[in-house]
């Protein structure tokens, strides 16, 4: 038996998510399918670096499966390419150490948060990027991030259905990088929590508006409480860009 990892992207936006539901069309089940499929019915179940959520989209997501087809690297994803449909693409498939383990094994990752700075709607963009109509101080989105740089109990900024204990996480880097009508949040860290990006996207974006002052954005992680942040920024503006090993 052989262990594959495999770099995988996907509009999230005809899926109810990566992982497997019930009765729901996810990436996971799209990706089990295809394997059974190859493996004459047998179940091959995959793992990956972590889930994302309805709409949200992956341009590096990680993923490993085990298989004893007689099948070389290049051949894997060709074949897997040839069945999946045409939302997920394979883009790579290398063989790994049996011990390799997709979500145990990362570092760290990257997001990037879309935003479409326009108030003329764009049909084009509506499952690739969140339309903002209203105008942004971008400086003091700058200034507000930089209170979240380095390793904070993240509370305040994860879903209250958060499951997990250990709210500790270090950003790396918050970078804003503008093309045209296009500001792209990039967020770098070791790790993140349930809706984190999306919460912080939320509140930065409360603070280019005026609702909040950049000094807050401090405040805010202190008290660690869901309670006191900004909205959760809408999914189809997210995208997985890329896993650390």
């Amino acid at each position: 038996m052989q262990r594959y990892k495999s770099i995988i992207s996907y509009d999230g936006s005809g899926f109810s998510g990566y992982q497997v539901q019930p009765k729901k069309r996810t990436v996971q089940s799209e990706l089990e399918a295809v394997l059974a499929k190859m493996h004459k019915g047998e179940p091959i179940k995959v793992s990956a670096s972590g889930r994302t959520d309805a709409g949200v989209h992956a341009k590096g997501q990680v993923i490993h499966f085990d298989s004893d087809l007689p099948i070389s690297e290049d051949k894997w994803e060709i074949a897997l390419n040839s069945l999946l449909p045409e939302d997920i693409a394979v883009l790579s498939v290398i063989k790994v150490d049996s011990s390799f383990h997709a979500r145990f094994d990362a570092k760290g990752k990257e997001y990037h948060y879309v935003l479409q700075l326009s108030n003329k709607r764009d049909p084009f963009q509506r499952h690739f990027a969140y339309q903002y109509s209203y105008e942004l101080n971008v400086e003091a989105m700058k200034e507000a991030s930089l209170s979240l740089i380095g390793t904070h109990d993240f509370t305040s900024f994860c879903s209250a259905r958060t499951d997990v204990e250990d709210r500790i996480r270090t950003i790396e880097k918050i970078d804003f990088l503008q093309e045209g009508e296009f500001l792209t949040l990039r967020f770098v860290g070791n790790g993140f929590l349930y809706n984190m990006v999306r919460i912080l996207t939320g509140t930065l974006l409360e603070v280019g508006n005026g609702k909040r002052m950049p000094v807050e954005m401090a405040e805010i992680l202190a008290k660690k409480d869901r309670r006191f942040a900004g909205k959760t920024a809408p999914a189809q503006g997210l995208y997985l860009w890329k896993v650390f090993y």
